[in-house]
């Protein structure tokens, strides 16, 4: 069987690695497992890998760390997988530039899912022509979707992958207010499930790291019964 990819799954219930591992083989994916977070780097560098799967409770370095050193190295898609109802992980997570995540137990088909969606869309991006310069500018703020640089104020700004990527995609349709829906399947993927808070928690993220008022948004503001909205004339 031809393999969609190769993957790396760092995860010490050895059971649920074992089954994983076993389910993805079976729909084509070659995976490596390692059972550790101070190796995990390490495993990571020996081979050529289309996605990370990465457990955030690990002996030796958790996966949050794992995920910020994977992150200085590469732009690779990466999974986490969080404990149910751990909303801090979840966020800790997207913010040292984890792509997605599921909850334990983990659901067979909705990973395979987000593991398609992420390294097709990460194919389709090496494809784009990279010297095409994209740049938005709002008065202070100022967007670098080739560089994926934010600066506001003349101030660089930090952002994870996912949290750039969606900035941008905010600041693309400013003015219009996208909803849930609009966004996991621009940037996932997939249809929104009606559970998932990433961009809910996202939000909050890129207002404190923008200067705005979280109790009183005036940049990036939450329509009720709409969505997200980029308040284009903000920024002066």
């Amino acid at each position: 069987m031809e393999s969609y990819g190769n993957i790396l799954l760092v995860e010490d219930d050895i059971s649920l690695a074992k089954w994983v591992q076993e389910y993805l083989q079976e729909h084509g994916y070659d995976v490596v497992h390692n059972e550790r977070g101070d190796t995990a780097l390490e495993a990571f560098k020996k081979e050529t890998f289309n996605l990370v799967l990465l457990d955030v409770m690990l002996p030796g370095i958790d996966g949050i760390q794992v995920c910020r050193d994977i992150r200085s190295l590469s732009d690779l898609p990466i999974i986490m997988m969080t404990a149910r109802g751990d909303e801090l992980d979840e966020v800790i997570g997207l913010e040292v530039g984890a792509n997605d995540y599921v909850v334990k137990p983990v659901r067979p088909r909705a990973l395979l899912a987000r593991i398609k969606s992420l390294i097709r869309n990460k194919t389709t991006n090496q494809n784009i022509d990279k010297s095409a310069q994209q740049i938005l500018s709002f008065g202070r703020l100022n967007l670098d979707n080739t560089a994926k640089r934010v600066t506001c104020n003349n101030i660089e700004v930090d952002f994870s992958s996912s949290e750039f990527d969606f900035l941008w995609y905010l600041a693309c349709h400013a003015g219009t207010p996208v909803n849930r829906d609009q966004v996991f399947k621009a940037l996932k993927g997939r249809e929104y499930d009606g559970q998932d808070r990433r961009f809910d928690l996202m939000i909050s993220v890129l207002r404190k790291k923008l200067d705005d008022n979280s109790q009183k948004p005036q940049k990036i503001k939450t329509v009720w019964g709409k969505g997200y909205l980029f308040v284009a004339d903000a920024w002066s």
